[in-house]
Order: C-alpha cells, then sequence, then structure tokens
C-alpha cells in the first residue's frame, strides 16, 4: 500500500474518532445549589415540580412562555422559565430532567424530559392481577 493512502485512512480514522468523541454527551446532573455556584453554564438538574406553588402558563397571552418551581433531591428549590409549550401532563410527573443554564434567580431552561413511571407502575400492577387471576 502507499504511504499516501496509509496516511488518508489514517486521517480518516482520526475524524471519524474525533466526530464520535464530541458527539457524546459527558455531562453530570447538578443539585440545584452546584447549578448556582455554575451560574451561566449549561447543566442538567434532575428535579420534582412543586405543586404548592403555582404554575404559570397562559396559552392565549404567550404560548411559549412557562414557568414553575422546581425541588431537587437534596431540598434545593428554583424557579423555572421554560421558553417552549407546556409539556403534557407536567403536574403528573414524578420527576423531571431540565438541561439549560442558572440565571441571577431562576433556571433558563432549554429542554425538558418528564420522568412517569407511575403510570406504568400502574399498568404492572394491572398486568400482575390479571396474571394472578388466570
Amino acid at each position: 500500500m502507499k504511504t499516501r493512502s496509509i496516511i488518508i485512512l489514517v486521517g480518516i480514522a482520526v475524524i471519524i474518532g474525533a466526530l464520535l468523541a464530541y458527539s457524546v454527551d459527558f455531562s453530570t446532573y447538578d443539585t440545584i445549589e452546584s447549578a448556582k455556584k455554575k451560574e451561566g453554564k449549561f447543566v442538567h438538574l434532575i428535579a420534582k415540580v412543586d405543586l404548592s406553588k403555582p404554575i404559570e402558563y397562559n396559552p392565549e397571552k404567550d404560548p411559549n412562555y412557562l414557568a414553575f418551581h422546581a425541588i431537587d433531591s437534596l431540598g434545593g428549590k428554583t424557579l423555572v422559565v421554560y421558553r417552549n409549550s407546556k409539556p403534557t401532563d407536567l403536574e403528573r410527573s414524578e420527576r423531571v430532567v431540565m438541561k439549560g443554564t442558572m440565571r441571577d434567580n431562576y433556571f433558563e431552561c432549554k429542554d425538558i424530559l418528564l420522568k412517569c413511571p407511575s403510570k406504568y407502575k400502574d399498568d404492572k400492577q394491572n398486568l400482575e392481577r390479571s396474571i394472578n387471576q388466570q
């Protein structure tokens, strides 16, 4: 094989490796307190929606503005602002995974993923009941 061909193959392999390394998400989950210390940096939070405080969403006024309070597992609290439409079943979600940046006194959320294991837990219990009845 020619030296030039080997160099081209090695170059292609390095480019593919760099693209794969760049596409992998190495981020970890932060608490609200640690996110406050990283103000302005992109972080991931896992929290619950604080249902004791109102959820602000008025689609007639602004369909791309949602504000709610969140509590993490260590008791940290913050206001979350999500500039997109309200996800379905936000109030029923057990946990919310949020990606975004901490600002002065709120979390500017760019993406929300709802975790609803209770929905599947009910299905599992119904399945177990039907199996036990047979």
